[in-house]
């Protein structure tokens, strides 16, 4: 596990391609000051042991030597040590619907990414709990294990994208049936599965598979996306709307949230509907839910000894720099002899 300790020095980078620009222009500035002076040929005989090569390399050490010192400045730390710690919490998954259909954009940005904003702030809000993500459409797929890193959570979810799944659709059982396998602490007696859906399940089993998992103690909160008057799907290119999604017969397909279906299967549950239009509101009440539950006390691994590693750039830093000093700018005899790079003329 790595840690940096003061990451914005990571900026400072940004001075060795200026550093390298000045360097190539000044090159260049010599270049014409000596042709002004003599010819090649003259100032050959004049400066026989300047080598054209080893400037470079000076210039190639400078920077090699700048950049260690700045990692060192920022000190990445690398964890050393794991601690099993004891937590509280529920275990919540967040099944998230990434079919075509997510891409309308009747709620504002759009479907899709007003999905990954609700589970982004949930999660934000959460202490103790361990969380999973499922992205589902006519199948689903495991996107990340449960787990107490927040910081991979929220990474994972913005990866989410319409193209990640092949086969269009949306399956709801396939998503419900999949948690189940989620729920890997067989004392944990409070299982959430969070479903983000416009509703429209092209396949049935929907709420036969919401029972089967309240008997194993899963229950469902599904968040619905969208309007009821619907709109058109875009297809993009860039930035901009090249198209409309159209079905079989070439007809414009208008997509529509059913929420009727997203309520049976929390109904099912004994879970709870919400509309995803208001943000706050969706994550106050998951919060809500979540804090009458009885928290499950689970052990958890995290590093707790981090050990500084900023000294080995850092020496590594100040050895080239030695070497650019004590590099001089002519040429080395035996180097000469080799014609490594192609100095001698015949």
């Amino acid at each position: 596990m790595i840690q940096l300790d003061i990451p914005y020095y990571f900026y400072f980078l940004a001075i060795l391609p200026l550093m390298t620009l000045g360097y190539v222009w000044v090159q260049i500035w010599k270049l014409k000051a000596q042709k002004r002076f003599a010819s090649a040929d003259l100032l050959a005989r004049l400066a026989p042991q300047q080598s054209k090569f080893k400037g470079w390399l000076k210039q190639g050490i400078i920077l090699l030597s700048f950049g260690t010192v700045i990692i060192a400045l920022v000190n990445p730390k690398i964890g050393t040590e794991l601690e099993t710690v004891k937590r509280e919490g529920v275990d919540l998954v967040f099944a998230i619907d990434v079919s075509k259909s997510m891409l309308a954009e009747d709620i504002v940005p759009s479907r899709l990414e007003k999905a990954k904003r609700l589970v982004s702030e949930t999660i934000n809000n959460l202490s103790g709990d361990r969380v999973g993500i499922i992205a589902y459409a006519a199948s689903a797929i495991p996107q990340l294990p449960i787990t107490t890193d927040y910081g991979s959570a929220k990474m994972f979810l913005q990866t989410l994208n319409t193209d990640m799944i092949s086969s269009q659709g949306t399956a709801i059982a396939e998503a419900i049936k999949l948690s189940a396998n989620y729920f890997d602490d067989a004392n944990q007696t409070n299982r959430v599965l969070c479903i983000l859906s416009d509703g429209e399940d092209h396949e049935s089993g929907a709420e036969s598979a919401a029972a089967q998992a309240s008997e194993v103690g899963i229950t469902i909160f599904s968040i619905g996306l969208g309007t009821e008057k619907g709109t058109v799907i875009p297809i993009k290119r860039g930035n901009a709307v090249a198209s409309f999604k159209k079905d079989a017969n070439g007809e414009v397909v208008i997509t529509k949230r059913d929420g009727e279906i997203l309520k049976n299967i929390a109904e099912a549950t004994n879970g709870i509907y919400l509309e995803g239009d208001n943000t706050e509101e969706v994550v106050q009440t998951i919060i809500e839910q979540l804090k009458e539950m009885d928290k499950q006390e689970f052990e958890a691994k995290q590093f707790v000894s981090f050990k500084d590693q900023f000294q080995w750039f850092l020496g590594v830093g100040l050895l080239l720099i030695v070497l650019e000093v004590f590099l001089l700018e002519g040429k080395t005899r035996w180097v000469q002899k080799l014609n490594l790079f192609n100095e001698k003329t015949s």
